[in-house]
């Protein structure tokens, strides 16, 4: 039987047989007696099965037969585990030295977190994620992304979002929650994850002492938008709260105009129109889902509204960032978070 503190480490792979020597001799040397690795391929089609299983001999493959996604290979590599605490790590990622042990002993340090990352630095010397930021929008990204490692914070903070790349979760809390909702496929299902934990009354921290390089790299085509933009509306019409989603109906509706303009200026419109369309069709699912988060919800919306901002800093969005949208982003939110307020007295 393992201890309360075992780790069992997934990995999803779908042709990532270039990274994992490197993720393999990393990552292996801090594992203990009881840990777990298992690496999930998602019918990769090349060697990246068979390399990955002739790595170590504490490396377990799981194979999908098929591509299920980022969430669907996380879910497999769970229910093939049984360890306590669950890590997920990207196959083009490295943890640094005693990473697990810092990372595991947040377990101890954090009763009140479900779910917490590691620092995830894109070099010895700058920041990938230190945790996701959510806009009131639904819009998130990677947290002091190309900022050197001096901004991370010197203790454990909370964050709105975990990212995936490298996410550890308490087992107890992806069984309670379902885990990543499988039908995202890729992009987002860890940021839905993240506040659906802070949903159901759990936390979502980032433990800065433990820190992982990963391969970063956002330009990954014109689909990555239609994932991204289809999926954080599963997601706000899902776990927002019902008073919050109708205050802020005008806004989402109004965004999506300027999000189709932006969209058509940097070579995205087709995805995000498809996106639209998808978000119509899944409507019936949504509602579904809905029911199903809210009814773990155990804080108010306006407790739920502290994991969000009116900020929208994101790099990929710099159209966004004009002072004439700036000013009336923010404003409307405080009006927002006024009127939760007084709803919920």
């Amino acid at each position: 039987m393992s201890s309360p503190d075992a780790i069992a480490v997934v990995v999803v792979t779908y042709r990532s047989s270039e990274h994992l020597p490197a993720l393999s001799a990393a990552l292996v040397p801090q594992l203990r007696d009881d840990d777990e690795l298992v690496i999930v391929d998602n019918a990769s089609g090349d060697e990246t099965a068979e390399l990955a299983a002739g790595l170590h001999e504490r490396i377990r493959v799981i194979e999908t037969g098929e591509n299920v996604g980022f969430a669907g290979g996380c879910h497999a590599g769970a229910s093939g585990t049984c360890s306590p605490l669950l890590l997920f790590l990207n196959p083009d990622s490295e943890p640094h030295p005693d990473c697990l042990d810092q990372l595991r002993k947040a377990a101890t340090a954090h009763p009140e977190w479900g779910a917490w990352q590691a620092a995830v630095m894109l070099d010895g010397e700058h920041i990938n994620t230190s945790g996701e930021i959510v806009h009131y929008l639904g819009i998130g990204w990677a947290g002091e992304c190309g900022r050197p490692a001096s901004a991370l914070p010197s203790h454990d903070r909370e964050v709105a979002a975990p990212s995936g790349a490298a996410m550890m979760v308490r087992r107890s809390d992806w069984l309670a929650l379902g885990g990543m909702k499988q039908e995202y496929f890729m992009y987002s299902e860890d940021l839905d994850f993240g506040l659906r934990l802070w949903l159901s009354g759990r936390g979502v921290g980032l433990v800065p002492g433990a820190r992982v390089k990963h391969n970063y790299d956002f330009e990954k085509g014109s689909y990555k938008w239609f994932w991204m933009e289809r999926n954080r509306w599963r997601t706000v019409l899902s776990v927002y709260p019902a008073p919050l989603l109708i205050l802020l109906a005008p806004a989402l509706l109004a965004a999506e105009i300027g999000l189709l303009v932006i969209a058509a200026r940097q070579g995205w419109l087709m995805p995000k129109l498809r996106a639209q369309v998808a978000v119509l069709g899944d409507l019936p699912t949504s509602l579904r889902r809905r029911r199903e988060a809210q009814a773990r919800r155990r804080v108010s919306a306006t407790q739920f509204c502290a994991q969000l901002t009116s900020s929208l800093d994101s790099p990929y969005l710099n159209a966004a960032q004009h002072p004439f949208l700036r000013v009336p982003q923010a404003l409307y939110w405080s009006l927002a978070q006024r009127a939760l307020a007084i709803l919920e007295r």
